[in-house]
């Protein structure tokens, strides 16, 4: 009888969609309107980009479905524009706003690949130099310190010029997308390695790590499930914010000629190709992909700065 009354008297476990309502982050977001207004904005590029080949009137990878004797056409609103051709067509005669949708797509992926990589690496870097240290830690920080001393896009510049001349030539073109996820990766995974490092090292001298280590738990369990977790969250607050980071340089890659080739044009090789009929009156082939670029990384960044506020006891 007991047993029955203590089952009834139990408080059931709150559920998923509960605790996510009644955390202090779910708060703060509904009571930011910058926050809330930058995840409904970045949520229609994304749900855009993603459903790209039902929203878009063409698609601008297929050849046969482009039209040069409809190149170069405005805007709709402007004088000599057509329909369905909204944002108006470029040099080939492909629509802007299905290459936008699908160039959006691509620097999306591209961006977050990147962001994942570097993850991968930083976060592995800065666990074996934190717990390990002697000369792991010393040979993996002054890799570190070697790559800092470089500006970003010098090595994502060279990461990527090496890779591609080690590609086969029919293979540089399939496998670009690869390329600059490697070379934007490899020049941003510092950041990961030395927050997860110092979080590491206060974390190896706690009680508990002590504890695992005198009950004989291999070095990569107490790593993989009592170290990690505690260091994931400045990890995350980083992550958001370099996603932006990733986009701008996957897109400065490109609009130097060395990321998206254009038959399959990013953001960047948008923009790039539209530079070249900047004053020629032709004004929409760059306009409109650079607005969407500045959208899509002001969100990003909105957004990283409102998590970078919320998971900083410092800043409540």
């Amino acid at each position: 009888m007991t047993t029955d009354v203590s089952k009834q008297g139990a408080t059931p476990r709150p559920s998923m969609r509960q605790r996510i309502r009644n955390s202090d982050v779910w708060w703060s977001f509904t009571h930011s309107k910058s926050a809330i207004v930058a995840a409904v904005i970045l949520a229609v590029l994304v749900l855009a980009a993603v459903f790209a080949p039902l929203i878009a009137p063409q698609n601008p990878y297929d050849a046969a479905q482009l039209d040069m004797w409809k190149a170069e056409l405005p805007p709709m609103w402007e004088q000599g524009g057509e329909w369905p051709y909204l944002l108006g067509t470029d040099t080939q005669g492909r629509d802007m706003l299905s290459a936008i949708l699908y160039g959006t797509r691509i620097s999306i992926v591209i961006g977050l690949a990147s962001v994942a990589l570097s993850l991968v690496i930083g976060m592995t870097a800065g666990l074996c130099a934190g717990f390990f240290g002697g000369y792991i830690d010393n040979i993996l920080m002054r890799l570190g310190d070697i790559t800092l001393s470089i500006p970003t896009i010098l090595i994502a510049i060279l990461v990527s010029t090496v890779v591609r001349q080690l590609l086969p030539a029919d293979l540089r073109e399939i496998g670009a997308a690869a390329v600059l996820v490697l070379a934007i990766a490899l020049s941003s995974w510092v950041q990961y390695a030395r927050t997860v490092r110092a979080q590491t090292i206060v974390e190896r001298s706690k009680e508990y790590v002590q504890a695992a280590r005198l009950l004989k738990v291999p070095s990569r369990r107490i790593l993989a499930y009592h170290i990690l977790p505690n260091t994931l969250t400045p990890v995350l607050v980083a992550a958001t914010l370099n996603f932006g980071m990733a986009i701008l340089t996957e897109a400065t890659l490109s609009f130097l000629g060395i990321g998206m080739p254009p038959g399959q044009p990013s953001l960047g090789t948008l923009i790039r190709i539209g530079n070249q009929f900047l004053f020629s009156g032709s004004w929409w082939i760059v306009l409109f992909p650079v607005i969407q670029l500045c959208l899509l990384v002001v969100v990003v960044n909105i957004l990283g700065d409102w998590l970078r506020d919320v998971l900083n006891p410092k800043l409540r």
